[in-house]
Order: structure tokens, then sequence, then C-alpha cells
């Protein structure tokens, strides 16, 4: 495969692609969210090729799963090579290799100077259910806190804490009864209509001065739940004082925070893990997605004398195995010989600029925000910010039958988040693809 642009040969979908999506809507599960018709057959890179033989520049990747490309070379000779040798021993009963020089590569590259243990498992929201647990384990507390439009998956523990939309929630009470919520800083909507700087952190007020004080006590609470850079929600920022001061009463109150890094981890904002930005150090860290650049997995991080369960308190038979490991190895190999992190600097400034540029010629475009590669685009109707969900939505079927995969956010947000391997030349071309649907809508 040598794909150089996107090349649609036949209006997606085409015949195989319908032919197989007639077959899927017959036999899979309903609850599956497909944003486009796509039926992929290939990828390589930062391009993804249909069923019918259409070529697509991927600005998605798979929710920022293959981090590091599509099928990157050095990956997948990693994962052959172990193929060779060993499939497969469970980590309840065995040891292996990988699992041990794997965390001792992840221990380099998280946050904090401090000794740490690690638990492997299998998606973003199996890390985020050992990490509830892990919290509940060490301290014996009750209660949990999380934040509005957070996303951290679909198990029961997960999405206890899921707040982006009803759906995810929906049907499926009573959820974990520890959760409690509080506003996050979403400073482009402010649920208090202030403004930032200057905004007091209302948000953050909220939940030490009426959480704290009305509804659960400080020391009944296990953990603080949240995403450094909020994903599905919208790809929201928050201020740095806002990661200070909760810091502090954490601290003061001895609750632990868990970062829910399944997103933003991996070098997605320009650092190994978002947190970095915000000098954050949280207790407990949990990553995914681009963990393994497509290969179920998952990781669960934290200060060693947190994580001191005792045996059989947390297992899982299919964690941690080796082919698995290998792959997570090569991706961190990967990240630092090819210097990932600087790309995804560099293209991310001019994407950024280039970005907003194109938010002054089309003010359907109300905000453009994020870190590093993984960039939000917030679409609204008007001066009053009111969200423009249908135009969002037209606008990526629109790109997608020019070639260009893209993703929503939030209620009416455009989440953009490329592999980290995407050159200046690709961007330009999926922006010209943005622009030309933009003047469409």
């Amino acid at each position: 495969m040598n794909y150089t642009g996107p090349k649609i040969v036949t209006p997606p979908p085409g015949p195989k692609a319908q032919e197989l999506i007639e077959k899927d809507l017959a036999m899979l599960s309903p609850s599956l969210t497909r944003t486009a018709p796509l039926v992929g057959y290939k990828a390589e890179g930062v391009y993804v090729e249909d069923v019918d033989g259409n070529v697509f520049l991927d600005f998605g990747s798979g929710i920022g799963v293959t981090g590091v490309g599509h099928r990157h070379p050095k990956v997948i000779e990693a994962v052959k090579k172990q193929l060779d040798s060993l499939v497969f021993v469970n980590s309840l009963d065995y040891y292996t290799l990988p699992q041990v020089e794997l965390a001792a590569m992840l221990f380099k590259v998280t946050p904090g100077d401090f000794p740490k243990r690690v638990f492997y498992s299998n998606s973003g929201s199996e890390s985020i259910d050992t990490a509830i647990k892990c919290a509940k384990w060490h301290s014996r507390r009750a209660y949990g806190v999380g934040f509005i439009n957070g996303f951290h998956g679909r198990t029961m523990g997960a999405v206890s804490f899921t707040t982006t939309n009803l759906t995810a929630r929906r049907g499926f009470a009573p959820l974990y009864p520890i959760a409690q919520f509080t506003p996050y800083p979403y400073c482009y909507r402010c649920l208090f209509n202030r403004e930032y700087p200057g905004c007091g952190l209302e948000c953050l007020n909220y939940l030490t001065d009426v959480i704290f004080k009305k509804i659960i006590a400080p020391d009944e609470t296990a953990f603080i739940l949240l995403e450094p850079v909020q994903g599905a929600g919208g790809y929201i920022v928050p201020p740095q004082e806002f990661f200070t001061r909760l810091t502090d009463f954490a601290k003061e109150h001895g609750i632990l925070l868990i970062a829910d890094e399944v997103q933003t981890g991996y070098g997605r904002t320009g650092r190994m893990f978002a947190s970095e930005h915000f000098g954050f150090e949280p207790d407990i860290l949990t990553m995914s997605k681009a963990f393994a650049n497509g290969f179920p997995a998952a990781a669960t991080v934290a200060r060693k004398d947190v994580m001191d369960w005792v045996d059989n308190a947390h297992e899982g038979t299919l964690n941690g195995g080796p082919v698995i490991m290998e792959a997570a190895k090569a991706v961190l190999r990967v990240i630092d010989e090819e210097k990932i992190l600087e790309n995804v600097r560099e293209q991310a400034d001019y994407f950024r600029a280039e970005l907003e540029a194109l938010q002054e010629r089309h003010p359907i475009i109300g905000d453009v925000r994020g870190m590093g590669l993984m960039i939000g685009i917030e679409f609204v109707k008007d001066e009053k910010k009111t969200p423009a969900k249908k135009e969002r939505d037209a606008f990526i079927q629109d790109a997608f039958s020019k070639g260009l995969l893209l993703m929503a956010a939030g209620e009416s947000s455009l989440r953009l988040i490329p592999p980290m391997i995407i050159n200046r030349q690709q961007i330009d071309t999926g922006l010209t693809i943005m622009e030309d649907c933009l003047k469409e809508i």
C-alpha cells in the first residue's frame, strides 16, 4: 500500500460496503454508534481504505487509538516476533517477561517521581474500574466525585461516572450509588455565566463549598476522578489554577486523585501525558487507546503505597498477554525513537493556527481549543453560542463523502485527533476538505 491522499472511486458507501452494512445491522448489537458508513478493509499510516477501494484521510485514528499510525511496521514486527514464541499464559497464575519489562518502561514516562505499581487490563473502561476499586480498597472510604461532561467508559463502574449524555446511563439504574458530580471548568460555556480569567473558578467552589459541605464529607470520599482534558465532552481544557487548587484540597483531606488519560495519554497532547502540562501528579493514572496502537490493552498505574490490595482482590484472565505487552513496548519505543512528541508539538502549532484562521472566515466555528493533536472546534449558530449540532453532523457526513474521517464530541463539537505521525501536507489536505464543507454549510 502506498497511499498519497484521499481517493473516492465510488460515492461511499459503495455496493460492497452497503451489502456488509445491511448484514451488520441485522446481526450486531444496535447499541453501536456509527459516525459514518465506513467499512474498513485496509489501512496504513494516516489512511484507511474501504471495501470498495475508497481511501480516506483519517483525522480520528479510531478515537486516538492508532496514535503512531495504522499498522506501524515496528509494532507489527514486535507482534509477529512474539507470536512465534509465546501467545499466552494467564497472569493470574504465572509470570511473563514482557509484563515486567513494560512496567519498567511505564514507570519512567508516567508523572511522579515515586515508587509505582501497575495493573494491566483490556480496555479504558476496565482501567477505570480498576482505579475505582484500588482507591476504595486503599482508603476504605465510600464516595467518589466525578465531573459533568466527563466520559470514563461503559462498564458499570465507569459509566457510573460518565456524564456526557443520558443515553449512556438511561435504563441501567441503579448505577453505583457512590458517585457525586460537580461542574468541570468548561470556560466557553460556564454553567455559572462567568468568564475566565477572573471567574474565581466557581465550578471548583461548588465542589468545596456545596458538595463537600452539604452532600458528602471529605473524610468519607475515596477519590476524585477527572480527565486532564475532557475528551468526549468536547475537548475541554481547564485552567492551571483548577489543578493547583484541586490538588491542594485533595491532599488536605486525604482524597486520592485519579487521572483518566485513556484518550489524552501517550503523547497526544505533546507530552507523554496531559497531566504533565499542569504539573499534575495523580495518585492513580489510567491509560488505554493508543497504549498498544489498536490491540486491546490498558493499564492502571498507581503510587505503590496506594495499590496495596492483597492477592485475589482484583484480577483478569486475559490481562497483560505477551503479544499485547510487546505491542505496547513497541509503541513506547516508536514514540521515543521517531521523536513523535516533537512532531505533535510542531504540527499542532500549525494546525491550530490554520483552524483559527478558518474560524475567522466561518462564524459557525465558535471556539477552537485543545492541546497538541487533540483539537476541538465547536459549532454554533449565532453570537449566543446556540449549539449547531445538526450542522456539525452534516459537516462530518459531507467530509466523509469527500474522503476525510472526522468524529464528533460534546453537543456540537468536532474532535480532531489524527495519527501523531501526520505531516503538514496531510493537514493541509484535510483543511482544504474542511473548508469546502464549511462553504457548503
